[in-house]
């Protein structure tokens, strides 16, 4: 089967299937790769199509199309690409994609006899979402405009589609019902073997190491933003260390925003909190930027508490890893935590906005931590029960050949 996998940042969400296909030639899998110019991240493909824009959104066009202009302008993209290449006898059985950006939006024009499975984050809701949430206003009438047309491009994605993936249930209800029966509930698994608890571990942070003896809670995000509670958690941990003088605080991300809008100040949320935070103790946080895997599970295994804030948005595959290291997950009482975390069961749940409570909550397991155990183990049954990779990945080709073979309904 020749695939084409289109993504901006590939091999993201298909890092787990390509190795699958990779451990198993039997499949006769022929990997194909579309990505943006700039995506450096290494990976094998037989052919590997590289595109990017010839320009921006058009300055002053109306704030509600530039969304849409801009995937028109990556489908334009890519499309362009394929014309241009030499290989004109290159014609993909099936191709996966990444919906959202507008790359793959004119792919059935030019491969009508493929399949397309394409893989959906995230619908846009003006009223009752992520941007409200944070606000506790309703968005006026130019920013319901604009985020009812940021679906634009997933919406011919959905009209495009043979048949569709989504993660989580609560990203799946997000979808309008009319497409829900043709996109399936799939998460992309977590690697178990590989995140799995080891309480003899120590990690180095700067010049300390930590073992699970000491009292050290984490954070891990992509950005430093709102949509994963960095303000709130900041706060918390500056009422945090007045109680606890051997806190040690551990933070994974990059000092960016990721999701969600950026300050207008033009400060990035860490240098906001550290300025408004006069009194923190800096040399008990230790703000480690991106790691590799190994040392974001070695901080996984020794954490006492890893904290995880999310406004109803999608969710990270950082807090599945956590359960499956066995980690105890103190997560905000939100949509997408509750699909997972039965508070007091496998995890505990905290008010997104109450930094006082999540701090008397972190208190109180730091100051109990063996009548928290039995939640770490359930924590991980849960990940070996529903999101293993290994049991997900024959799905996950399963419903790849169904597809293909014009099976999947």
């Amino acid at each position: 089967m020749r695939i084409l996998f289109v993504h901006n940042n590939f091999p993201g969400q298909y890092r787990r299937l390509l190795k699958y296909i990779e451990d198993n030639p039997k499949l006769g899998v022929e990997v194909n790769v579309a990505t943006l110019k700039k995506n450096e991240q290494k990976y094998k493909a037989k052919r590997v199509f590289k595109f990017q824009p010839h320009r921006d959104a058009t300055k002053g066009i109306h704030p509600s199309l530039v969304s849409t202009e801009r995937a028109v302008l990556q489908g334009q993209a890519l499309y362009g690409t394929l014309l241009k290449s030499k290989d004109k006898s290159f014609k993909p059985d099936l191709i996966m994609s990444h919906s959202g950006w507008g790359s793959n939006m004119f792919l059935k024009d030019m491969f009508p006899e493929a399949k397309l499975l394409t893989y959906f984050e995230w619908y846009y809701h003006a009223r009752g979402g992520d941007a409200e949430f944070l606000s506790g206003e309703k968005n006026d009438a130019n920013d319901a405009m604009r985020i009812r047309m940021k679906n634009t491009p997933i919406l011919q994605d959905l009209a495009a589609m043979d048949h569709g993936q989504c993660p989580t249930n609560f990203q799946h209800g997000r979808l309008p019902e009319i497409f829900r029966p043709n996109v399936s509930v799939l998460h992309d698994g977590v690697d178990t073997e590989f995140f799995q608890p080891n309480p003899k571990v120590k990690v180095k942070v700067g010049e300390h190491v930590f073992s699970a003896e000491d009292e050290v809670i984490t954070y891990v995000a992509r950005g430093m933003e709102e949509y994963r509670g960095f303000p709130e958690f900041m706060r918390m941990v500056n009422i945090l260390q007045k109680r606890r003088p051997n806190l040690q605080v551990v933070i994974l991300g990059n000092d960016r925003v990721a999701y969600g809008a950026k300050r207008q100040d033009g400060k990035t949320w860490k240098e906001a909190m550290l300025e408004e935070l006069t009194d923190l103790d800096q040399s008990r946080v230790h703000f480690m930027g991106l790691q590799p895997l190994p040392v974001l599970r070695g901080l996984l295994q020794i954490t006492r508490a890893h904290v995880y804030l999310t406004v109803p948005f999608v969710l990270s595959w950082s807090m599945l890893e956590a359960m499956a290291t066995g980690t105890l997950v103190v997560g905000s009482d939100t949509e997408p935590v509750r699909e997972l975390i039965r508070d007091g069961e496998n995890g505990v749940l905290v008010p997104f906005f109450d930094i006082e409570k999540q701090a008397d909550t972190i208190c109180h397991i730091l100051d109990n931590k063996a009548d928290y155990e039995p939640l770490k183990q359930k924590a991980r049954e849960t990940i070996l029960n529903k999101y293993a990779v290994k049991d997900l990945l024959p799905q996950y080709w399963q419903l790849i050949e169904s597809v293909a073979n014009g099976s999947q309904i």
